[in-house]
């Protein structure tokens, strides 16, 4: 199923990549592009399978985000963001799920998942209000997942994630940015929209890779760190993007030294000849760092094992490093195809926004997830929701 998905796309990647001008100046993905990703699967694949789903190796699924982001950076980040979604719902205990999938196993949807929602208990659930903002794809989603804080019996304020449907939350055009602007990362708002309690999630639940959803779908895909999941979603189309990028570059320097040696002149510039190694071997390495954990963690987790704190920290290690290996790529391609980079819309122009838009996301703060890593390496405590 997951080979038939990944061939499926592969015929939509000129169409997606014809259509990269027009999501960067409309600032939202196309609705036939939605479409075509829902129709081809890609939003299924980590989704349950009583579902629908796929239940997809997340490695699958992530060689399906490379490939489009490689055609499209903000396609890309939008197929990785939303389809995590269905995963993560699959950890909602079952009411909820049947809430957002029951009658429609293709339901979008979206998240925003800064806890900057209030929660006031009601009877029955909560009472939820709140203003979030870089929800990608939120103007095709029928539902969001959204985070708030949950007022705890001892004073203390509990992170948890909320589901919430379309009729109870808008979406505010806000989103006009450098990079990533086909993503139509937009602020949704909600005004004392009820929450039923079976679709809260505490935060704490998932960090310690447990979830009510768990007795529903035991399969180890749901085994899975959600930190470890959605940090990758958020790496991997980057690190495609910039993949895509160099494979354009190299396709268009080969076809100048074909038509004529010499418009190809720039080929011979031995500078040119190492940035393109040096660019080629950090995307690679980031890949592989990516494809080596997620294989480690899925391995355990169909072991049934515990997944050990070590590989956590090393899979956010590589996670975050290889988004800095990706832009370090496309600054080197940028620089030394001189002002040809300069031209809005061409493929290295763009990739190159769309990669350092990407970068400043949260899941990629360089330095502070490496202290954490540092820090367990010396027997330290670990405090990172992001593990």
């Amino acid at each position: 199923m997951s080979q038939e998905i990944l061939d499926a796309v592969r015929t939509l990647l000129p169409t997606i990549a014809a259509r990269s001008g027009v999501a960067d100046e409309a600032r939202a993905l196309p609705a036939e592009t939605l479409e075509e990703l829902v129709s081809a699967g890609v939003l299924r694949m980590l989704q349950p399978k009583r579902y629908g789903g796929s239940e997809a190796h997340p490695l699958e699924f992530f060689e399906v985000v490379l490939t489009l982001a490689g055609a499209c950076g903000s396609t890309g980040w939008v197929a990785s963001v939303l389809g995590v979604h269905p995963w993560h719902v699959g950890l909602f205990p079952e009411a909820a799920q049947d809430d957002v999938f029951g009658a429609d196993p293709d339901t979008v949807v979206c998240s925003a998942y800064a806890p900057v929602g209030r929660l006031e208990p009601v009877p029955g659930g909560y009472e939820l209000t709140g203003r979030w903002s870089f929800s990608s794809g939120s103007d095709h989603a029928q539902w969001v997942l959204l985070g708030a804080l949950l007022p705890g019996a001892d004073g203390r304020p509990e992170f948890v994630t909320t589901l919430v449907p379309r009729a109870d939350f808008r979406v505010v055009d806000v989103w006009d940015v450098v990079g990533l602007r086909g993503t139509g990362s937009n602020d949704v708002v909600v005004e004392r929209a009820f929450v039923p309690a079976h679709r809260t999630l505490a935060h704490r639940e998932q960090q310690e890779l447990r979830g009510p959803g768990q007795e529903v779908n035991p399969g180890p895909l749901y085994r899975m760190p959600f930190a470890s999941v959605f940090t990758t979603a958020v790496t991997a189309p980057v690190v495609g993007a910039v993949s895509g990028c160099l494979e354009t570059y190299l396709s268009s320097m080969r076809e100048r030294v074909r038509v004529s040696p010499a418009g190809g002149r720039f080929a011979e510039d031995p500078y040119a000849q190492v940035a393109v190694a040096r660019a080629s071997s950090e995307v690679e390495a980031a890949a592989l760092l990516m494809d080596r954990n997620i294989s480690a963690l899925y391995d355990i987790a169909v072991r049934g094992e515990e997944i050990p704190m070590e590989l956590r920290l090393r899979t956010r290690r590589d996670q975050v490093l290889g988004t800095e290996r990706a832009l370090g790529a496309i600054d080197l391609l940028f620089k030394t195809a001189g002002g040809n980079s300069l031209h809005r819309g061409n493929p290295i122009e763009r990739a190159w926004r769309d990669a350092h838009a990407g970068s400043v996301h949260v899941a990629n703060d360089v330095e502070r997830a490496l202290a954490g890593y540092g820090r367990h390496a010396f027997g330290l405590p670990v405090d990172d929701a992001l593990v």
